[in-house]
């Protein structure tokens, strides 16, 4: 009787090398999952910092892009950036806070 431990009487032959090929793909396929389901819109501890750059219709978004385009010039965005920094207490040029 052949079986397949004793194929062709010469031991278990090439098909024992698709077991580790089948646990290689299962654990791709479960991480791929993963990471497109479960681990998806999660943010990492270490990623929770705050962006510092100011975004949206933010008063310091808007006076950077006015800036930007030429409407404003240095000084009155400095003048303009310290009454805003006063009034909503901005982040300071070194990190901490102001």
């Amino acid at each position: 009787m052949q079986t397949l431990a004793n194929w062709n009487g010469g031991g278990p032959g090439p098909w024992i090398l698709f077991f580790p090929l089948i646990w290689a793909a299962v654990v791709v396929g479960v991480v791929t999952v993963l990471r497109r389901t479960a681990w998806r819109g999660r943010v990492a501890p270490w990623r929770v910092m705050a962006d510092p750059r100011p975004t949206g219709d933010s008063p310091l978004a808007v006076l950077g892009r006015r800036f930007a385009s030429g409407e404003i010039d240095e000084d009155e965005y400095w003048r303009r950036l310290s009454v805003l920094d006063e009034q909503f207490g901005r982040v300071g040029k070194g990190g901490g806070p102001a």
